[in-house]
C-alpha cells in the first residue's frame, strides 16, 4: 500500500515498506514498465501546514530490447526519491510547482498518494534504451545475422 491518509501522518512520521504493483493503473501506454513489483522504501513526514515530504529508494527491472543486435536485456533500476506533496488548496497562490505533487482524495479524507509520483521517478531512472553490453556489434545490414555470435556469411563474401 502507497496511499496514507494525511490525519494519520500529524501523528508521528511513517516508516514505508511496500511495491508499486508492476500491473497497476498508474501505468500508462508508452512507459518503460517494470517486469517486476517495484520495491520502495522510505519515510513520510509532515512539512508543514498542508505539506508532506517522502524520502526513499526504489528498485525493480525491466525488460528491452538492445538497441543494436535486439536480443532482450534486462536492466536493473535503482533510485532515490525526495517528493514534496501539498494540498493544493491550502498553496498559496501564484501558480503550480512542478515539484510538488498533489494530495489525492480517498475515503478518509485527503491522502498522499505516492504511487504516481514514483510512477515519474522511476520514468526518469529507466534507461530509454539499452546495450546487451558495451561493445554489442549489432546486427549485419545485409543479412541481419547477430554479429556478436561471430563473422556473417556476408562479411566472407565481400573479402573475396
Amino acid at each position: 500500500m502507497l496511499s496514507f491518509p494525511t490525519q494519520s501522518l500529524s501523528v508521528a512520521a511513517i516508516q514505508v515498506k511496500g511495491s508499486l504493483d508492476r500491473d497497476d493503473q498508474v501505468w500508462i501506454e508508452g512507459d518503460v514498465r517494470p517486469v517486476e513489483d517495484v520495491l520502495v522504501t522510505g519515510r513520510l513526514s509532515t512539512a508543514g501546514a498542508g505539506r508532506y515530504y517522502f524520502h526513499g529508494k526504489f528498485s525493480g527491472a525491466t525488460l528491452g530490447e538492445c538497441r543494436r543486435c535486439l536480443v532482450e536485456v534486462r536492466t536493473e533500476v535503482v533510485g532515490d526519491a525526495n517528493l514534496i506533496f501539498a494540498d493544493v488548496e491550502a498553496e498559496e497562490e501564484g501558480g503550480e510547482d512542478p515539484d510538488v505533487f498533489p494530495l489525492g482524495r480517498g475515503r478518509s479524507g485527503a491522502e498522499v498518494d505516492l504511487r504516481p509520483a514514483l510512477r515519474e521517478q522511476w520514468l526518469l531512472e529507466a534507461p530509454a534504451f539499452v546495450l546487451c553490453r558495451p561493445d554489442c556489434k549489432g546486427l549485419c545490414p545485409t543479412c541481419g545475422a547477430n554479429l556478436n555470435l561471430g563473422a556473417c556469411s556476408c562479411a566472407q563474401n565481400t573479402k573475396e
